[in-house]
């Protein structure tokens, strides 16, 4: 198999290569998770293997990315030293097949992987139905995003942006996750491409209370598209 492993411990990295390297699989290391999404954006790996704590984007964020972008459903393993309940329920929620703790045991691993390689259907993941808030419908599938029924005309990258901020709509998105996510960099490499992004999406989407929708930066951390809900009423009266 063709296995993307996300991990920043040198000691660690070379193990598992040196594992899964004997048993005839290839294994690609990739030091954070920017790195790693932005590759997924241009070839397909038949497992993931995710470190939690990393540079840049987290191994969470990438499992989020990879549930809601990725056409077909690859396997996630867990491998990390975070053994508390609620981050084992949190990575499974996230869409992870398997959890792993630190020290990884090498007969254990292999035997998890070949398990989780066995039971994976093949079968491509359904994609996710429109999001549709007020005026505007956000369509995944066709890659098309309209108020009022008339289509907005948006960039690949803008498109992504809008994805994004409606999938998570309400939730403050850090630039690092936005950066990592939507171009696959860290947030000092993209910061005023970012800033400009998000004016021109709320441009031409008029995200204005009277649309019932608002996007607006938060000091320190990143932007957040919040609900009108006054202005939601009111659309939704006759």
């Amino acid at each position: 198999m063709k296995i993307a492993y996300l991990e920043d411990d040198e000691s660690q990295i070379e193990h598992i290569r040196e594992v899964l390297t004997a048993k005839g699989h290839e294994c690609r290391v990739f030091l954070d998770g920017s790195q790693l999404i932005r590759q997924l954006k241009r070839e397909a790996f038949d497992m993931l293997l995710l470190d939690w704590q990393v540079p840049g984007v987290t191994g969470h964020q990438v499992t989020l990315w990879a549930r809601a972008n990725l056409s077909e459903r690859v396997p996630i393993i867990f491998m990390t030293s975070r053994s508390q309940e609620s981050d084992i329920v949190s990575a499974l929620d996230a869409g992870a097949d398997d959890y792993m703790i630190k020290p990884i045991r090498k007969a254990e691993f292999i035997a998890r992987i070949d398990a989780l390689a066995r039971r994976v259907s093949p079968e491509p993941v359904p994609v996710p139905p429109p999001i549709e808030i007020g005026r505007y419908r956000v369509d995944a599938a066709t890659r098309t995003c309209v108020l009022d029924g008339v289509p907005i005309d948006l960039t690949s990258r803008e498109f992504d942006l809008v994805l994004l901020m409606f999938q998570y709509i309400g939730r403050i998105l850090s630039r690092e996750h936005i950066g990592g996510t939507v171009w696959g960099k860290p947030p000092h490499a993209i910061s005023r491409t970012l800033d400009t992004h998000m004016s021109r999406v709320r441009s031409k989407l008029q995200l204005r209370p009277e649309n019932g929708l608002r996007l607006h930066p938060v000091y320190g951390h990143g932007y957040r598209l919040d609900i009108v809900p006054d202005a939601l009423e009111k659309l939704r009266s006759p």
